[in-house]
């Protein structure tokens, strides 16, 4: 399956996010420092909130965030079937039209976290 490599959507998601914060508007700043600190440990570990993450991106059908919080999990130590099973949520939740992101998730795991 043909995708941009993890490392191209890391270097266009800096540069993209980079430009958004150079226009130095007070609201898009706070908004990201918001959704920086949602995934911060608090009642629910930043761990567990990152998986929620990846399950919300991939029912909400968004390739970029989905790869985002596939890394974070990788970060925060959630093992490749700890991934997986939180994919097969997704699934659940959405249905049969997260299948192709469940497709993307998989090609970014396996560049991320490949199978042993």
């Amino acid at each position: 399956m043909s995708q941009r490599s993890f490392t191209e959507f890391k270097a266009e998601r800096e540069d993209g996010n980079a430009r958004i914060l150079a226009s130095d508007h007070l609201g898009i700043k706070r908004f990201f420092r918001l959704d920086t600190t949602a995934y911060e440990d608090g009642a629910l570990p930043g761990k567990t909130k990152e998986m929620l993450g990846l399950v919300a991106s991939m029912v909400l059908r968004c390739n970029d965030c989905i790869d985002y919080h596939i890394e974070k999990c990788v970060e925060t130590g959630w093992s490749r079937d700890e991934i997986i099973d939180g994919m097969n949520v997704a699934l659940i939740v959405g249905g049969s039209i997260v299948i192709p992101h469940m497709r993307h998730a998989m090609c970014s795991l396996d560049e991320l976290k490949p199978a042993t």
